[in-house]
């Protein structure tokens, strides 16, 4: 089967000329694509794939962000998390619970191992500033030593749940309290394509990203982050880089 096109715009029938079908439909297509505007998103028979607004790829080399993650360590997510940290050469800093860094030794051990940062985010995750003086300075101090016990470091920040700090607290304790500027809430929407989503549209250079390796959408989001950016040549620091910086 085909159509027939007229051969220098004689209407004789002898000379038009056979097109084979498909023809037809890349004109229809064409036709389509123009009315359109040129549009480049495509119907997958599900969802229309929609382009995301990128930073300039061309800028790309001069974007750092930090991947920082709380309330771990997790004995199966911060594990899934390492391995795959490793594999695209990429070091994050972890602001673990002294009393699960009690529990898991190994992980701490292993953080620290693979080049990554850890910090302090007190033994039982309480808001220190509701805390006595002397409660959250405890919590602050049996955090340090299990750290030290694990890996043989001291911590040198701190993030403090509920980003609730003081000067007082800064006053009584060496430590640099450490806060973020990107939050996907990825413990409240527990969806690892919204969490990418937001943080895609939240982050810049510079930014510190606020996730938890207690759960499993948040780490899967993470490493699809993680592999987003590495595409656009963004560099992945520790907290302690981008702060001096």
């Amino acid at each position: 089967m085909g159509i027939f096109l007229k051969k220098d715009g004689k209407p004789a029938f002898s000379g038009w000329i056979p097109v084979p079908a498909f023809a037809l439909v890349l004109v229809i297509i064409l036709s389509g694509w123009i009315v359109n505007g040129g549009s480049s998103a495509v119907e997958t028979g599900q969802k229309s794939v929609v382009e995301v607004d990128y930073p300039d790829p061309e800028a790309a080399d001069q974007v750092e962000v930090a991947l920082t993650f709380d309330d771990g360590p997790h004995p199966v997510w911060t594990e899934k998390l390492l391995d795959g940290l490793k594999d695209r050469g990429i070091r994050a800093t972890f602001f673990v619970i002294g009393k699960s860094a009690g529990e898991y030794p190994e992980l701490i051990q292993r953080m620290v191992e693979d080049g990554n940062q850890v910090g302090n985010h007190t033994y039982s995750h309480v808001q220190l500033t509701a805390c006595s003086e002397d409660d959250a300075l405890d919590e602050i101090r049996k955090t340090q030593e299990v750290i030290y016990q694990a890996a043989g470091i001291s911590a040198r920040y701190i993030r403090p749940p509920f980003g609730s700090w003081n000067e007082k607290l800064q006053e009584e304790t060496s430590l640099e309290a450490v806060l973020w500027d990107v939050d996907p809430y990825d413990w409240k929407v527990q969806n690892t394509d919204a969490v990418v989503k937001s943080i895609l549209q939240q982050t810049e250079d510079g930014s510190i990203i606020l996730l938890h390796d207690v759960y499993e959408t948040s780490v899967e989001a993470a490493l699809k982050v993680a592999d987003i950016f590495l595409e656009r040549g963004y560099r992945f620091c520790t907290v302690d880089e981008i702060m001096i910086e």
